[in-house]
């Protein structure tokens, strides 16, 4: 069985944004001009393909990133015919594309979703610019080194300013930004918008806009688009020896040409187009899918994935090719009511049939690989074959995780993890009945695999089960489900802060565990040094007697063989395990660097259990003179008010220990950004409703941890007595 699709005829993309910018709004927009619906939803009707979750139906937010595969025949080709005379569909392009949640309590969607993606389409409002998940969404790509296109929407809203959303993208994400169309109208006035490449105006008509109408560009925009042509050709040609030359020469350069050089440039990530509209009006979203034809990679124009092999560590690299062996990352779980659960996972090269075993590198363990499927959204459609660079989803692997790699077993290949924030919120949570415990044991399995956000933890001295997650809603939405889809009723505590404690100072402390018995004793002893762990310099690599991972390093100094090499991972897991448990009020530790400088050890008495034993007891008593600390999450907050409100938004903001940072103005509102404790945080929508008459509106994302203030510490330790 051959592919369908050429692979340069292929664009894996995603949809990213702000919530509430319109990427769903955008999302079934491409359903509907593609074919793939014949009717579009809309998300304030609770009627999106993407937005198929009872929970995000009812909140009209997207939750979960949902996966669609459509086919595009870009709108200038069009009128071609083929040797027949048939409309030739030679050009049609396969889009895999993902529309990915703007909330932030569901940002693991969005970074996972960046890992597998080629390009993305970064969608924002056209009255408020960039936003505070715009930013970390665009530095979440920029981690994963994916070229964008950019798509200021909402030009029909009130307020709606395309130069000055413009303005926010240059100011705060890339200066690379360049704009390639300008709106006609704004407001209740907007109608279409004015490419510079092309230099004409496009209007759109017909049922939902289906029909693009090419025109001359209105009179009174002639001046400002030679203007603004003139500054994109001057902002493309410096990215060509060949096309600056002939602009230096005053030469006309053709379309084409700037074409194959924006492409070029949109690639290696030194220009992200400006494109704009208004999805929900109809208007602009044919010509963003043309640019994703026209300037996003496909799988070809990529570098080949990098992994390593896991019998001999070396670096290997896959090229996109049905030719080289099998390697696939698994990069989202999904449990469905109907077939159990399904692995989306992203082919980088090699093929692989239904019916066939997959060999999963990570785990070392094959599996019967019996149905693949290719979403859309919740609906399915069964393929007896996957190829590179294509996105399915294996139903009922029981081994697979998030970040799992599969290949071909004789061609072994780990690829690189992809990376998740720690949980920042937790709060205690029971089974309503006996019924309920087992199911819910099952249900948290099931939704801590799925998302590895949301974790699941038993208190040791109390007995209760904490979950913990990304906010508030995150774990709302997570109880909830537990309800709808495993029928599991919970009682849950007030929600809870994830503290951290680290050093500031260092410490060296000496342990010896003897302990005798009638017959064999224990015997271990160790000398450790904690520093405050230290980032790594730019191009710095591991050492080879260092372990080092996210918020901890252990360094393993002992020379001579003082302690034998089988006792050294003992110390380092009872470093671990004492890390787990803190120092100052139970919370974990992260930042430190645990060195082992010395030790001894007896040829019978000492064993594993004792080295581990004297590891977590040295950790502890070095750790509690190296200056312990207690970590705070620190939110960053973005606060919309009337300006009538501004003392008591202020004022509250420092009330709850917040630092404002800047104070800036979109359209008739205010708009204050500030750090602020998320242990203040609790409650503050309501608040915030409250003190502005209901006209005020705040959005929130985890920026860092910091050392809590004294007083605070003392409360925070006498709570947990």
């Amino acid at each position: 069985m051959n592919r369908d699709y050429p692979l340069e005829r292929v664009r894996n993309f995603g949809i990213i944004a702000h919530i509430d910018a319109g990427k769903t709004t955008t999302s079934e927009r491409i359903l509907f001009y593609t074919g793939e619906i014949h009717k579009i939803g809309e998300v304030h009707d609770g009627e999106t393909t993407t937005d198929w979750m009872e929970q995000e139906r009812e909140r009209g937010i997207t939750i979960t990133a949902a996966a669609i595969t459509c086919f595009w025949n870009p709108t200038y080709t069009r009128n071609l015919k083929d040797a027949e005379g048939k409309p030739d569909v030679s050009q049609k392009v396969r889009f895999n594309v993902i529309d990915t949640p703007g909330h932030i309590d569901f940002t693991v969607e969005v970074k996972r979703s960046l890992r597998v993606l080629d390009g993305a389409v970064v969608v924002f409002d056209g009255v408020a610019g960039v936003e505070p998940q715009s930013e970390t969404n665009w530095r979440y790509a920029d981690e994963s080194n994916v070229p964008r296109l950019c798509f200021i929407n909402k030009m029909d809203r009130m307020g709606a300013s395309f130069e000055r959303s413009y303005a926010s993208i240059l100011a705060r994400l890339n200066k690379n930004a360049v704009r390639f169309q300008l709106p006609i109208g704004l407001e209740g006035d907007h109608n279409g918008v004015v490419d510079l490449l092309t230099m004409k105006a496009y209007t759109f008509d017909g049922e939902k806009g289906i029909n693009v109408i090419e025109s001359e560009i209105p009179a009174d925009m002639l001046e400002e688009a030679k203007k603004y042509r003139a500054e994109l050709v001057e902002r493309v040609v410096e990215h060509d020896d060949v096309t600056m030359q002939q602009f230096l020469d005053g030469k006309e350069i053709s379309i084409p040409d700037l074409k194959k050089v924006i492409r070029k440039a949109v690639i290696a990530n030194k220009i992200f187009p400006v494109f704009t509209g208004s999805a929900l009006k109809n208007v602009g979203v044919q010509l963003v899918l043309d640019a994703v034809v026209d300037y996003l990679p496909s799988p070809l124009d990529l570098p080949p994935v990098k992994g390593i092999n896991p019998n001999t560590g070396e670096e290997i690299l896959r090229h996109a090719s049905d030719s080289e062996p099998f390697t696939a990352l698994a990069f989202k779980l999904q449990n469905d009511p109907f077939v159990g659960q399904l692995t989306f996972f992203r082919v980088y090269s090699g093929s692989i049939e239904s019916g066939t075993y997959i060999y999963n590198s990570t785990t070392g363990k094959k599996e019967r690989l019996g149905r693949i499927v290719r979403l859309q959204a919740n609906d399915r459609e069964e393929v007896k074959k996957v190829f590179a660079g294509e996105i399915a989803a294996a139903v009922g692997l029981k081994e697979a995780l998030t970040s799992h790699t599969f290949c071909d077993e004789n061609n072994p290949i780990i690829l690189e993890e992809i990376k998740f924030v720690d949980p920042v919120i937790s709060l205690r949570i029971e089974p309503k009945t006996k019924a309920d415990q087992e199911k819910m044991g099952q249900a948290l399995r099931k939704l801590g695999n799925e998302d590895p956000t949301f974790k699941v933890s038993a208190n040791s001295e109390t007995g209760e089960t904490i979950i913990a997650g990304m906010g508030e809603l995150h774990l709302e939405i997570m109880v909830d489900r537990m309800k709808r889809e495993f029928g599991v009723e919970a009682n849950v505590g007030k929600p809870q802060v994830a503290y951290r404690e680290t050093i500031l100072a260092e410490a060296e402390a000496e342990h010896k565990y003897v302990k005798q018995t009638g017959g064999k004793g224990q015997y271990g002893h160790v000398v450790l040094t904690l520093r405050p762990m230290q980032p790594l310099v730019e191009g710095e690599k591991v050492k080879k007697n260092v372990s080092r991972y996210d918020d901890f390093e252990f360094i393993n100094s002992i020379k001579g063989g003082v302690i034998p090499g089988e006792f050294i991972p003992a110390v380092e897991k009872g470093v671990h395990e004492a890390m787990d448990r803190g120092i100052v009020a139970g919370f974990r530790m992260v930042n430190v660097s645990c060195e082992l400088t010395f030790g001894s050890y007896h040829d019978v008495d000492s064993s594993e259990i004792a080295y581990k034993i004297a590891g977590s007891q040295a950790f502890q008593d070095a750790a509690k003179r190296a200056k312990p600390v207690i970590l705070e999450p620190i939110m960053k907050i973005e606060v919309l008010f009337p300006e009538k409100f501004m003392g008591d938004v202020t004022g509250s903001i420092s009330s709850k220990r917040g630092t404002i940072e800047e104070m800036t103005e979109r359209g008739m509102v205010k708009v204050l950004h500030a750090k602020v404790p998320l242990s203040e945080m609790f409650g503050y929508t309501t608040q915030l409703r409250s003190m502005t008459s209901g006209q005020g509106s705040s959005t929130m994302e985890f920026d860092h941890y910091e050392v809590v203030p004294k007083n605070v510490e003392m409360e925070i330790i006498e709570k947990r007595k």
